[in-house]
């Protein structure tokens, strides 16, 4: 299977560049994997398709605020996008322009907040060292900006809303975008319903907007991302799965952790680690029966991995669909609800 098979136009007016208000009022496709039916709703109708005993899956990583500027002692101009955490001080960064950052130098964001660069990484990145006086969270949160994806130019007036409204543990630097189209309220309906919820925890990694450069799909190799599930959320999936209800996964990154951890039978544990999981058509999903997610890039592995909960042809004429449709795409864009 290529890469470009997973190709589809998309005209540039189409990449939503803000978030819609409220968030619930985004546009929703829904597909019905066992009638074939393609429906039209908005994102808070999606109480219409869930019922009593539902489990809804999300992720409750929270954004960093990981994108940092710091000067040379000549005045230089230096962007760092926080990457991975290594221990107190050391962090795995992207940093831009990467000829400013040669090993041993020190950059100055304040007066309470300064970088060294230890290392080069294999991929082009780098190992930094933070010195700093108080809270290093406290001062990221105010200096730091959100990593919003490349695609998006406009300016992010409100931090909050690259954030989900379940977010929990700080460690991303992506948002699972699929779930911003939850709202408070719109959790409380479902629950009252009889729709329960579970959590799980992956830091979104900007390997999310790599793009895949292999022409064969088989060789490309995934990044790795951090994930944990606990006891109480474990049981709460293996309950639904010994009863035969369904688990819907919010977003890919629900995906790709429930899949990592779940046995043939779809049971999990209580675990964490590093997961490079890819998935692509044709695969078996082990543990996830419904999906909510955003419309993803061209040859991107969301989109390969959302094709094999359908197929390849069923999702770029879903997308073609979309297209023509008008839907909003990618991370502030509209949803599918795949059934």
């Amino acid at each position: 299977m290529q890469t470009k098979d997973f190709y589809y136009e998309l005209p540039d007016k189409l990449i939503a560049q803000t978030p819609v208000e409220p968030r619930d009022s985004s546009r929703m496709m829904v597909y019905d994997r066992k009638t074939g039916a393609v429906e039209h709703r908005i994102f808070r109708d999606v109480t219409d398709y869930f019922h009593k005993g539902d489990l809804i899956v999300v992720n409750n990583t929270k954004v960093l605020p990981a994108r940092l500027y710091f000067y040379t002692e000549h005045g230089g101009k230096v962007e760092i996008l926080l990457l991975r955490r290594k221990n107190l001080t050391d962090w795995e960064v992207l940093v831009k322009p990467g000829k400013k950052a040669g090993e041993g130098v020190k950059l100055y964001a304040s007066e309470e907040l300064s970088v060294e660069i230890l290392s080069r990484t294999d991929e082009g990145g780098r190992i930094v060292r933070f010195i700093y006086n108080g809270v290093f969270e406290d001062i990221i949160s105010r200096l730091g900006e959100m990593p919003l994806p490349p695609y998006i130019h406009e300016k992010l007036k409100d931090k909050n809303r690259y954030q989900t409204v379940y977010c929990k543990v700080e460690g991303s630097a992506a948002a699972p975008t699929a779930g911003l189209h939850f709202t408070p309220e719109l959790i409380e309906k479902l629950k009252n319903k009889g729709v329960e919820f579970a959590e799980v925890l992956l830091h979104v990694g900007l390997g999310t907007f790599r793009p895949v450069k292999v022409n064969d799909v088989t060789k490309h190799v995934m990044h790795s991302e951090f994930y944990a599930i606990n006891a109480v959320n474990a049981e709460k999936i293996n309950r639904a799965k010994r009863e035969g209800r369904r688990v819907i996964a919010v977003g890919t990154t629900g995906v790709r952790t429930l899949e990592t951890v779940a046995d043939e039978n779809g049971f999990v544990k209580e675990c964490s680690g590093e997961t490079n999981i890819f998935i692509y058509p044709p695969y078996k999903f082990k543990c996830v029966d419904a999906l909510i997610t955003n419309f993803h890039l061209p040859e991107s592995t969301l989109i390969m991995l959302v094709a094999a909960f359908t197929s390849r042809e069923k999702i770029l004429e879903l997308y073609n669909v979309a297209v023509n449709e008008k839907y909003r795409f990618f991370s502030f864009g509209d949803c599918m609800l795949i059934l």
